[in-house]
């Protein structure tokens, strides 16, 4: 509601932004996801009735006979067909899909490969030359059925005006990707894209966008690009910028392609959509090649294991897969690659921005793994267990000395891989769990940003329910890291300016205004200002969110001031963390003596130190029992939880041959816990003690004071309102309406 207040160039951008209606694009997606859906079930036909040529149309995009195999492959014929019809008037051996594949049409498989091979002697390798090659595989008959069931779904999509929609394809891909689960390859929202590549582009300030040779000179890179998204969003901003000084944005598409834009991913398919997506920006553009290459993963001819993006880490240049055997996995966007394979040069230090969505996977198996998985980080493609362990080793060598963390997961690595590559006043912009802001295994990720970069920008959503992502199919909080690299002569600054929004973008015109708002904002008031609330962003009449500067030192900690609605809140937190009680409309703070647990106590151990293998745990769980020798408060359980003095719920025994230990640990043992995992919404309890000693369990980790008597007082402030203020400031509150505190984090718990 309201006015939008703006420049000529504002309403330029809302011209081309608004160009194609997002309710369009939705349901145009679902249009091409149900003809999809039909092309697979026909290929599965094939697969039964002509194994053979499933095989080979699954070695073509790597992939395995089942049907999310035959689904991507409906994608890519679709892909080429809707852009099959864009080409038309651009080119005039270019023949319509009626023409090819009508009803009409006696031979609909040889007329499109006739189609396809004139189209590929113009161009557009990256979309037509696996599409090809798929039809090619199929008897006449099953091409027929296939190619009119698509051809129909790209008709509908041409005449709802919506062809153009680059990020079409790229989200009906990403609800086809198999190895989602292990991958972690959340496709970023258009409307998100466009909002971090706008505020990335923003902060490379020493451009000359007025300049073909000047942009043709930057080098742009995404190591996990998935479908192209963000690499796409970039092309946007920078074109637009182009052309805004008086340049014409389409004389730069050979350039962006040839020699700017490079996208990396592990598998086939997503670099065939991130081709079609950037050849798209230009359809009648030319470019003689492109810096998108399928990396090596798993078990490789030679016996050794690749790790896709993240062999780059120790180095320039790694192989690709693309060769004349494998059209999958192809470089050339004007004809067949003549080596079995190239190499991909990335330079270290060579790249003016790098922007990723990247996997998320941790190797925790209990957190991401399913049941019989070895490292859920590398369990993608059907690898095997020794080839999961070879890869996790693999990157473990590749990643010594940098941020990577195991429990982090594979972010942390293509975090730090990213920074690697950006030149000194570089922008290093990324799409990362909400952990990475306050995570104990992200330290030395805010380590790094917080020496070696400066401008420093993170957005997070202070939303409810699933409005805490910037990425599809998701509930997890994300947030987005914008930052540009110190010179080595420059010193950081020690700050960050943080956004919290109050949802996710919703359009594209919602992000730009958003961008808008955080780019002009005045002086942003500062976290320890006292509780005023920060800088408003607004859209229009909407107040979208707050602004605040606060200080990035004490990684160990995490940065707090992320996901407030109120940032007076946040200011209230903070100044007691310090011992000062500020409290909202007071005109000073009252000090007030505040300690870490690890000053006055000492945090419990983990729940697997009792009970895993792993671990040499001594203890088996059994039911509660009034006369258990070894009790623990193990689980939550709401019912039972209503007062601050809980029972134990479970009973530990000692395993034969481990009394020794159990005695060692039982040492551990208390009256009182804190709650590792506090669901705000629903939960009273931020610690309990029980009657008599027990063990912490999973959700209940021990306390343990010297002097027993401080269990009551700990208890009572917990749960009082300022106990559970400093809770929350200091959790991770990646989920909506929840707290969560690791064992270590747990000792700088302010009391």
């Amino acid at each position: 509601s309201g006015w939008l207040d703006g420049s000529v160039e504002d309403l330029a951008d809302l011209v081309r932004l608004v160009s194609v209606p997002q309710h369009a694009v939705e349901r145009a997606t679902d249009v091409l996801e149900a003809g999809i859906d039909r092309a697979a079930t026909l290929l599965e036909e094939v697969a039964e009735l002509r194994p053979y040529a499933a095989r080979e149309i699954a070695g073509l995009l790597g992939m395995a006979t089942v049907r999310q195999t035959w689904r991507m492959a409906g994608a890519i014929i679709a892909n080429a067909l809707i852009f099959q019809e864009r080409l038309i008037g651009m080119h005039s051996r270019v023949k319509p899909l009626d023409l090819v594949c009508g009803d009409a049409v006696e031979n609909p498989k040889r007329e499109v490969l006739a189609a396809w091979t004139s189209i590929l002697g113009i161009n557009y390798w990256p979309i037509f030359a696996i599409a090809r090659d798929i039809v090619n595989q199929l008897e006449s008959w099953d091409a027929a059925q296939i190619l009119r069931t698509l051809r129909g779904a790209a008709t509908e999509i041409r005449s709802a005006g919506v062809d153009n929609a680059h990020d079409l394809t790229g989200r009906v891909f990403q609800r086809l990707i198999a190895d989602r689960k292990y991958l972690a390859t959340f496709y970023t929202l258009p409307a998100s894209a466009a909002l971090l590549a706008r505020l990335a582009v923003a902060k490379m300030s020493d451009v000359n966008w007025s300049d073909p040779e000047a942009i043709g000179q930057l080098r742009v890179g995404d190591f996990a690009c998935g479908t192209g998204a963000l690499l796409s969003a970039v092309y946007e901003q920078i074109a637009a910028r182009h052309e805004r000084t008086g340049g014409d944005a389409a004389a730069l598409h050979s350039v962006m392609m040839e020699e700017v834009l490079y996208g990396c991913d592990v598998m086939p398919s997503a670099i065939h959509i991130t081709g079609s997506t950037l050849a798209g920006m230009q359809p009648g553009g030319r470019f003689e090649n492109s810096r998108l290459y399928t990396l090596a993963y798993g078990r490789q001819d030679d016996g050794s294991v690749a790790i896709g993006s993240l062999e780059l880490l120790q180095a320039s240049e790694t192989l690709t897969l693309f060769n004349t055997s494998d059209p999958a996995q192809r470089t050339g966007s004007a004809g067949e690659e003549t080596a079995a394979q190239i190499v991909a040069e990335v330079p270290d230090q060579g790249f003016d921005l790098v922007i990723m969505n990247p996997p998320f996977t941790s190797n925790t198996k209990h957190r991401d793994a399913h049941e019989g998985v070895v490292n859920a980080a590398f369990a993608a493609f059907e690898t095997s267990d020794d080839d999961q362990s070879s890869m996790a080793r693999r990157l473990k060598q590749q990643a010594s000395s940098t941020c990577y963390h195991g429990h982090a997961g594979l972010a942390s690595a293509f975090a730090a891989l990213g920074s690697e590559k950006l030149r000194p006043n570089g922008v290093i912009a990324l799409v990362l769990p909400f952990t990475a802001i306050n995570g104990s295994s992200w330290e030395k990720f805010r380590q790094l940003i917080a020496t070696k970069y400066t401008d420093i920008t993170v957005f997070s959503i202070a939303g409810v329910d699933k409005e805490l992502s910037f990425s599809s199919d998701t509930d997890i909080g994300e947030c987005l890291v914008i930052a540009r690299k110190l010179p080595p002569d420059d010193s950081p600054n020690g700050r960050g300016q943080f956004i919290s929004l109050r949802r996710k973008p919703a359009s594209f015109m919602h992000a730009l205004e958003i961008s808008k708002g955080v780019l002009s904002s005045p002086a942003t008031r500062c976290l320890e200002d006292g509780p005023y609330g920060g800088g408003p962003v607004s859209c229009g009449d909407e107040p979208v969110g707050e602004v605040l500067d606060a200080p990035i030192g004490g990684q160990e900690d995490g940065w707090g001031a992320a996901r407030i609605l109120d940032a007076s809140v946040a200011q209230t937190a903070h100044a007691l963390t310090a011992g000062r009680l500020w409290l909202p409309a007071e005109s000073k703070a009252h000090a007030l003596p505040i300690a870490r647990l690890s000053q006055v106590g000492q945090r419990g151990l983990d729940s697997q130190m009792f009970i895993s293998t792993a671990h040499q745990g001594p203890f088996t769980r059994g039911p509660a029992s009034p006369t258990s020798t070894y009790p623990t408060l193990w689980n939550h359980n709401a019912d039972a939880e209503s007062r601050m003095v809980c029972e134990p719920d479970l009973s530990l025994h000692v395993k034969a041959g481990m009394e020794q230990r159990a005695s060692e640990l039982w040492a551990m043992s208390s009256r009182a816990h804190l709650n590792r995992d506090f669901r705000f919404t629903s939960q009273p309890l931020t610690a309990a003690i029980t009657e008599r000693a027990s063990i912490g369990g999973v959700a209940w980790p021990n306390v343990l004071f010297p002097d027993p008597r401080f269990d009551y007082p700990f208890a009572i402030w917990c749960n009082s309102t300022l106990g559970l203020l400093l809770f929350w400031w200091t959790a991770n509150r990646q989920q909506s309406g929840r707290g969560r505190k690791t064992i270590a984090s747990s000792a700088s718990l302010p009391i």
